[in-house]
């Protein structure tokens, strides 16, 4: 088995670091299209054979390290009585959203082993497919950002409607949030028992919320959630594009052995940042790069390589794969990562340049 993604985020040594993308089953893939073609979003979602013949797809076509389950963040709210729409060019919408208490009372308890059985058996389908090529991850999306769709009831901007009931109605985001914490926390725990092998917990809008609200909204929920999965026993990874100026407190407050970053913020502040806690970093290529000439990517991909260091580190972008991407530009990505080798020379040349950077650890002078 490829177990390059387990060793990292056990921070165990590594001859060069596992590399897999956010997003990387997509329409950037024109197999994946095919698929598409026949059937919409949604359903292939709830059908494990279709969601399975996608999540398959990078593994061949890329080269990537890991597969993570083809699935939606917003399953969640949709099982617990919301009403979602995802029509192409139009994004995810919610017919009803949430706007009072008496909204969030009609919200049904999450029971992820029946209302979400869709996902788990893509679970357990994929897993017995991958025969152990690949670790497998289970995602779902943390209890801010599906509380800033349930109650925007789209995507937006600057999702200002959720974010007036944090100042309006705060008891109502505070109960709102828990309760997505417990399900978020337990559809993780219930993915692991299907078969995920690392989960992640993406908190996709972090960044539309200023450091206050982040801390007494988002990251206790976060934490709540990240903290009931890791409960299950397999590595757990949190991604809040946005907030890198809280990798500290994120860290802290999660526990998680993983933390995402995104391209704001440069792989060595972030190195610098996380080291006191002990946690693997993933990251953080902007997609965007992926659009260069081959050598470039080339060039970039070694120089984030270089800039994380030899322990602990997971290649990845800093967001999702951007569905215009060409795969030959996607696996240039994979393949730079895959060249790389952290030979013994090597890791002593980037110790002797970078353990003498001026320290910016938490709480050093």
């Amino acid at each position: 088995m490829n177990d390059l993604l387990l060793r990292a985020l056990r921070r165990e040594p590594v001859s060069r670091p596992p590399v897999w993308m956010m997003r990387q089953a997509g329409r950037y893939l024109s197999e994946y299209r095919a698929v598409r073609a026949q059937s919409d979003f949604l359903t292939m979602c709830r059908t494990p054979e279709l969601a399975t013949e996608v999540t398959l797809q990078p593994i061949d076509l890329v080269g990537v390290d890991a597969a993570i389950i083809f699935s939606d963040i917003l399953v969640v709210p949709e099982a617990m009585g919301m009403s979602l729409t995802l029509d192409e060019g139009v994004g995810p919408q919610f017919a009803n959203p949430l706007r009072s208490p008496t909204d969030v009372a009609r919200l049904r308890p999450v029971e992820p082993r029946e209302q979400l059985s869709y996902m788990l058996d893509a679970l357990r389908m994929t897993r017995r497919a991958l025969n152990d090529r690949v670790p497998l991850i289970g995602f779902a999306g943390a209890p801010w950002t599906l509380a800033a769709y349930m109650v925007e009831g789209r995507g937006t901007k600057q999702f200002a409607v959720a974010k007036r009931m944090l100042f309006e109605q705060p008891a109502m985001a505070h109960h709102l949030l828990g309760l997505l914490a417990d399900a978020v926390g337990e559809f993780l725990v219930a993915q692991v028992e299907a078969g995920a092998q690392v989960v992640q917990l993406f908190d996709s809008w972090a960044g539309a919320l200023a450091p206050d609200e982040f801390r007494t909204f988002a990251l206790p929920a976060l934490a709540r959630a990240a903290q009931r999965a890791r409960e299950a026993g397999v590595p757990v990874i949190v991604f809040a594009p946005g907030a890198g100026w809280a990798l500290d407190e994120i860290a802290a407050a999660t526990h998680a052995d993983a933390i995402g970053i995104d391209w704001h913020t440069a792989p060595a502040e972030a190195r610098r940042t996380l080291e006191p806690f002990g946690v693997a970093m993933q990251g953080n290529l902007d997609p965007c790069a992926l659009y260069a000439p081959v050598e470039e990517i080339r060039r970039r991909t070694h120089a984030m390589i270089e800039a994380f260091g030899p322990v602990g580190h997971v290649a990845n972008l800093g967001h999702g794969i951007l569905p215009d991407m060409q795969p030959d530009h996607a696996r240039a990505f994979v393949n730079a990562v895959r060249e790389w080798e952290w030979t013994p020379a090597r890791i002593d040349q980037w110790h002797a340049t970078h353990d003498a950077e001026p320290s910016t650890l938490v709480g050093a002078p």
